[in-house]
C-alpha cells in the first residue's frame, strides 16, 4: 500500500500533494506476511517548499485515506518515533535543524 501520487489536499490556500514532495519515512516494512500495519499506513513528506505533510493510507470499509498537514516539530515527532523506515537522512529531512551528539 503506497499513497497514489494523485493523493493532494488544500489548507489554508497551500496544497499539499505526494506527487511534487519527497517521502522521508514511513512505516510499511516487511514483516513476513504483509506491509500493512493493521491495515493502517502513514508516509512523511516534504514539499518544495519546506511544508511536512503526513499521508495516512487505510484498507479498512469505511474509512478515507487522508493528508494531514504537520509542523516541523510534528515532522521531527513521526520522524523519530513511529515512522522507522527512513528514507532520507535526519540531516536531510530537516536541514538547518543542528543535531548534536548525546
Amino acid at each position: 500500500m503506497k499513497p497514489s501520487v494523485n493523493l493532494e489536499r488544500v489548507v489554508d490556500g497551500k496544497r499539499y500533494r505526494v506527487a511534487t514532495a519527497t517521502l522521508l519515512a514511513h512505516d510499511a516494512y516487511w514483516d513476513g506476511h504483509n506491509f500493512e500495519r493493521s491495515g493502517r499506513n502513514t508516509y512523511l513528506y516534504r514539499t518544495p517548499r519546506g511544508g511536512y505533510f503526513a499521508a495516512h493510507l487505510t484498507m479498512w470499509q469505511g474509512e478515507q485515506d487522508r493528508l494531514e498537514p504537520l509542523t516541523e516539530d510534528e515532522a521531527r515527532e513521526l520522524y523519530e518515533g513511529a515512522l522507522t523506515e527512513h528514507e532520507v537522512t535526519y540531516e536531510a529531512a530537516f536541514p538547518g535543524v543542528a543535531v548534536e551528539d548525546a
